[in-house]
């Protein structure tokens, strides 16, 4: 099975991302869900952004790192929405990266090198008409033509954080799939040593 280092959205490590990680673990997947805000949440994007801003994103993005430097680097690196930032970090920097999951948003590629790794496959989720997943449509895309094992999955409708059950933006149906997408991109990946 997988081990990934799944980072949270900007309204901290939900109820919503932590029962994201346990599907993950019930399917046999080891699964590290940092706590970038120390135990906050936050009932808005907005007011998630505004505790961001004052905390400072460079500064939450090195706590990323360092969390990530806790553990092997031969892992998946995962992300949703303001977590995207440093899983893409680690996944294009970092070498033995076995993979990305980028969901709800993406950078693009020359924010942390010249192109993806050929040896590290990625998906990137989103709702097609995202206003926050908007911005970052023409990156994703940029991607998925780009690298050798890429994928861009797009869903109907505008919702953000669409696969964290506790948010009232929870698309049940588009999170299923999501899921089942992470999933079997998850069994894809080789057990270490192969």
């Amino acid at each position: 099975m997988t081990e990934v280092l799944l980072y949270h959205h900007v309204q901290g490590l939900t109820d919503g991302v932590r029962s994201f990680a346990d599907e993950l673990r019930q399917a046999g997947h080891t699964v590290h869900t940092p706590d970038l805000f120390d135990g906050s949440t936050f009932d808005t994007i907005e007011e998630g952004m505004a505790f961001a801003r004052d905390a400072g994103f460079g500064g939450l993005a090195e706590r990323g790192v360092a969390a990530a430097e806790e553990i092997r680097p031969d892992v998946v690196y995962a992300g949703f929405s303001f977590g995207v930032m440093i899983a893409q970090q680690l996944a294009q920097t970092r070498p033995g990266a076995r993979g990305a999951l980028l969901m709800y948003s993406c950078l693009p590629v020359s924010e942390f090198g010249e192109a993806w790794p050929a040896d590290v496959p990625v998906q990137v989720h989103g709702k097609e008409a995202d206003p926050f997943f908007l911005e970052d449509i023409e990156a994703a895309q940029a991607l998925a033509d780009s690298a050798d094992h890429a994928e861009l999955f797009l869903y109907p409708g505008e919702e953000h954080l669409f696969a964290d059950s506790s948010l009232p933006a929870y698309d049940p149906a588009a999170a299923a799939t999501l899921t089942k997408r992470v999933l079997a991109f998850l069994d894809t990946i080789p057990a270490r040593g192969n």
